[in-house]
């Protein structure tokens, strides 16, 4: 009997003030991208969005596809003289594939949700 493994992605968002936040739980890899794809990049591609806060607070994985997918955000944004940033970055397998992708020379870290308001609205 072959055992199902089920990859789960939650995605809650968002859109305050000019800024989307983006809360991701679960896992941000090859097996949940499309999920991603579909319900966060169409929403900004389609609303116009230009500053976005994810928050990884919640995420206990993440691989190089979930990587690119949070980089093309971060290209979006630029585009439209946006800003983006992450936060809630304690999981240490998610922050230290973060790190060692070096996506956080693109992106702004920051500790939490409310300070990443305040850097954005700068």
């Amino acid at each position: 009997m072959k055992k199902r493994v089920i990859h789960l992605l939650e995605i809650n968002m968002e859109y305050r003030k000019g800024i989307l936040f983006v809360r991701l739980s679960g896992e941000l890899t090859k097996n949940t991208i499309k999920q991603f794809q579909e319900e966060v990049t169409n929403r900004v591609e389609k609303n116009g969005i230009y500053s976005i806060v994810f928050n990884l607070e919640e995420l206990k994985e993440i691989d190089l596809k979930g990587i690119h997918g949070l980089f093309y955000h971060y290209e979006l944004s630029r585009q439209k003289k946006g800003k983006i940033c992450i936060c809630g970055i304690h999981n240490n397998q998610v922050g230290h594939f973060i790190k060692k992708s070096r996506l956080l020379g693109y992106f702004t870290w920051i500790d939490n949700e409310l300070k990443a308001f305040q850097y954005v609205k700068i």
